[in-house]
């Protein structure tokens, strides 16, 4: 038993260590392919840089317009979750915490939205946003539905939901509830109560729905693209870096198309180093209460 135990542990190490290294090396390469000169990448595209040429970044934020791509999708992603939260916080509080004649009802509504693929539906959001359009033009006399970064946020918060408070209310529900009913003893009311008492020892779970649609709204580019007009600059990092690496590939600026990765990389780094406890006992802690 031991010399297997060991063997066993031996071979999960092995497979860990292998996808690591193919996920680092990735990343690493990228990284030092950022800080090159163009020459380098000509002499050989493996070795590293000779010095650090930053001026890529420079290039990629104020020539490439990636600086104001980055506003725009620092904006939406920001607005989005902010609406996520507001609508999906309560409704998980309430499916998961009070039993009333249409929760069934709802409950099986919003399992059957885990069932919807985004991408799927981007043409009748489309034609819906047109629809709109046409009927407010004649009296704003421009576009408001199409080429709005906030109008963007909206549905992504929207197609969001199901996921949202499926994963909320999954957590809410395993949650003791004497803390409530000793928290009504005390005169405060449902609001109140869910503000104070749930949503405090929820933060794990909440933590792991910001990480989970940060990621999705922050890379997401069928929507984007579509919704968005690039001729009014409202497009976000995604597309952007796709115009990016097209222009910059016929024009061989191989240093600022990498530069141009790496902005889009590093919050999603960042913000995955600050929330990494917190993510971990998100999706380990409900299993363990229930």
């Amino acid at each position: 038993m031991r010399k297997s135990n060991i063997l066993s542990k031996a071979c999960m190490y092995l497979v860990l260590s292998v996808l690591a290294v193919t996920v680092v090396v990735p990343m690493f390469w990228v990284f030092m392919a950022s800080v090159k000169q163009n020459s380098e990448f000509y002499q050989n595209p493996w070795a590293l840089p000779e010095t650090l040429w930053i001026q890529n970044f420079a290039g990629a934020w104020n020539e490439a317009r990636m600086g104001e791509f980055f506003m725009n999708s620092v904006i939406v992603t920001a607005v989005g979750i902010g609406l996520l939260l507001v609508i999906a916080l309560p409704a998980a509080y309430a499916l998961s915490r009070f039993k009333f004649r249409i929760r069934g009802v709802l409950n099986i509504l919003f399992m059957g939205g885990l069932f919807i693929n985004m991408n799927y539906i981007v043409v009748p959001i489309f034609l819906m946003l047109v629809d709109g359009d046409r009927a407010l033009r004649p009296i704003i006399g421009t576009s408001f539905f199409l080429n709005n970064i906030f109008i963007l946020a909206l549905v992504y918060a929207s197609t969001a939901l199901p996921f949202t408070i499926y994963l909320l209310s999954s957590y809410l529900s395993t949650l003791p509830h004497e803390f409530e009913e000793a928290a009504y003893v005390d005169g405060a009311g449902y609001f109140k109560t869910m503000v104070r008492v749930i949503l405090p020892m929820a933060q794990p779970s909440i933590v792991t729905v910001i990480l989970f649609n940060f990621l999705s709204f922050w890379n997401e580019y069928i929507l984007s693209m579509t919704l968005l007009n690039e001729a009014n600059g409202s497009r976000t990092l995604p597309v952007g870096l796709m115009n990016l690496m097209k222009g910059f590939r016929s024009a061989a600026q191989y240093g600022q198309m990498y530069a141009g990765l790496v902005i889009v990389m590093l919050p999603t780094l960042i913000l995955y180093i600050f929330v990494q406890k917190k993510l971990t006992q998100g999706m380990t802690l409900g299993g363990l209460k229930g």
